[in-house]
């Protein structure tokens, strides 16, 4: 789910096109238990890439790839090339996106439940190098690691 605090369209295009801001959301997992704000990419590039043209594709996907993994560090992050990690997600940028309205899942531990946002239009994640997730379905395997500041790569 993706609230913005601030709801002129045409200023948050402007927010997020400025090279001095970073795009990210994150709250270090403190409300897991009750919603998952994991969506901002998709809406990122579902709202105000496609629909408001407030960015290119290209900027947006360098400003929430490339310029968060160099200024945390993570030099094996966040850019296609030899030597470097393989996490590329595949997505259909006509569909692509995040509804607005979060729908309640119980998949935490207990049966806890939590609002989750899905992704639309994302047709494959690979992750490291491994298939994770292709048409919707986990293909079981984890390739994913924790990641700290300075000490990928």
């Amino acid at each position: 789910m993706v609230p913005l605090l601030d709801i002129d369209p045409e200023r948050v295009g402007r927010k997020l096109s400025d090279p001095r801001t970073m795009i990210g959301l994150s709250d270090g997992g403190a409300h897991v238990d009750m919603l998952c704000n994991a969506g901002y990419p998709t809406y990122l590039l579902g709202t105000f890439v496609r629909e408001r043209q407030a960015l290119t594709l290209e900027y947006a996907i360098k400003r929430i790839t490339s310029e968060p993994a160099a200024f945390f560090g993570l030099r094996d992050r966040g850019r296609l090339a030899p030597g470097m990690a393989a996490d590329i997600t595949i997505f259909d940028r006509d569909t692509v996106g995040c509804r607005v309205r979060p729908e309640v899942r119980h998949d935490l531990p207990r049966g806890g439940r939590r609002m989750v946002s899905p992704a639309e239009g994302i047709r494959c994640v690979i992750v490291n190098g491994q298939v994770l997730l292709d048409q919707g379905r986990h293909s079981g395997v984890l390739p994913g690691q924790a990641l700290r500041s300075g000490t990928a790569g």
